[in-house]
């Protein structure tokens, strides 16, 4: 079936100054705005497609629309098993019970620069599931992806609280790790790569990955060399109950979390004896809004009450995956470019960020793309999701987590 760009569609093009990119195109499935058709996935929930001319050629688009105003619609984080893992979207959907999603957050997805070192596949930013607090940010220098733009940060997140509205965030990690007579501040939480001199904490939800990636790397190189000052402690019921020269790998026991040092941090770690009293205190605390999160991802921040963040990349093109947030925070639209041969060179991120906006989000986020992006959606009747674009790395691509849709609906 082919729309055009409806008369709405056309004036808000306009107005970011793309009009004449997009003026007279024959688009598939439904425009960018103004238009009024589209294939329903759950009362609340429509999937649409539609070919977007951008300067480096033509993108083909695959959005979902989700209304939050709906009760038997919900948001929540896609992940699988633990945090040093990965699924592919359609997987995690699948086995959530999701009815769409999309691929989420940057990962670590490589380390040719530490040869030897267990691939985590951990994200990069914050990630908080069904209300339950997974992890905290790696410092900016050590996140996989593009350059973030200006003034934004690996702590940035999108997100859906407690009272059903969507927003952008930012996240700070709230912790401590204190014996009778000290205490420090704590530097991470299930990350794959923690601060300089800091000790970071590890919970059942990292899984059983090898804990040596996070004492890799500096604030500000990715690919500055492992530390070869590093310690781990493990803390059960309230004590220490063994330690080890060098981070280690396997499952954590539930109720347990293994702090793991490196330099300065290393050296406090030093300090405790086995059977020693330790308390571990952790949170995630937003910079913007005090409405407890139900769910929340990384990426970082492209579009900005109505307006793009200030440098954007406007040269380079690539298959993107964007979320967008419209109506007050009452409506998410989610989407993920195709990257068959046809489509493959993509947007760049500003282009991505005017063709949110022209979808009626006023504020907007990048989320992993490339090889990553990916959308799935269950067909009219169907009990498990289909992939919907075409990923430019097939098959469908392992990821770190993702945003799945959810309908209570029959």
């Amino acid at each position: 079936m082919q729309t055009s760009i409806g008369k709405r569609g056309r004036r808000l093009l306009a107005a970011l100054g793309v009009a004449s990119m997009l003026a007279g195109a024959a688009l598939t499935g439904a425009a960018p705005a103004g238009a009024t058709s589209g294939e329903r996935v759950a009362p609340g929930v429509t999937y649409t497609e539609f070919d977007v001319p951008a300067a480096k050629g033509t993108a083909h688009a695959h959005v979902l629309t989700v209304d939050l105003t709906d009760p038997r619609v919900r948001v929540d984080l896609l992940h699988p098993d633990a945090v040093g893992a990965r699924a592919t979207v359609s997987a995690m959907s699948d086995a959530a019970g999701a009815v769409a999603g999309v691929n989420g957050d940057f990962f670590n997805i490589t380390e040719s620069q530490h040869p030897g070192v267990e691939v985590t596949g951990a994200s990069v930013g914050p990630a908080i599931a069904s209300g339950h607090t997974l992890k905290a940010a790696v410092p900016n220098g050590q996140r996989f992806g593009p350059a973030l733009p200006p003034g934004t940060s690996t702590r940035d997140v999108i997100g859906v609280g407690v009272d059903r509205r969507a927003r952008l965030d930012s996240m700070d990690l709230d912790g401590s790790v204190a014996t009778p007579d000290d205490r420090v501040p704590l530097g991470g939480l299930n990350q794959y790569a923690l601060p300089v001199g800091s000790v970071g904490a590890f919970t059942s939800d990292w899984g059983g990955v090898s804990r040596v990636r996070a004492t890799c790397g500096t604030d500000t190189q990715r690919a500055a060399p492992c530390s070869t000052d590093t310690y781990e402690v493990t803390v059960r019921h309230g004590k220490a109950v063994a330690a080890a020269d060098t981070p280690g790998r396997g499952p954590i026991e539930a109720g347990a979390t293994v702090l793991v040092g490196r330099e300065a941090g290393a050296q406090w770690l030093r300090k405790l004896s086995v059977g020693e009293p330790v308390t571990v205190h952790h949170r995630l605390v937003a910079a913007h809004s005090r409405v407890p999160y139900r769910f929340a991802v990384g990426g970082y921040p492209v579009l900005r009450d109505g307006a793009p963040l200030p440098g954007l990349d406007g040269v380079t093109s690539a298959v993107r995956t964007a979320a967008g947030i419209g109506k007050h925070g009452r409506e998410l639209i989610l989407l993920a470019l195709d990257g068959a041969p046809a489509y493959r060179t993509g947007m760049s991120i500003a282009e991505v960020a005017a063709t949110m906006r022209s979808l009626g989000s006023n504020d907007a986020f990048s989320l992993d793309g490339g090889g990553s992006s990916t959308l799935v959606a269950r067909a009219p009747g169907a009990s498990s999701v289909s992939l919907r674009n075409h990923p430019s790395d097939p098959p469908e691509r392992a990821v770190a987590n993702g945003i799945g849709v959810f309908s209570a609906a029959k």
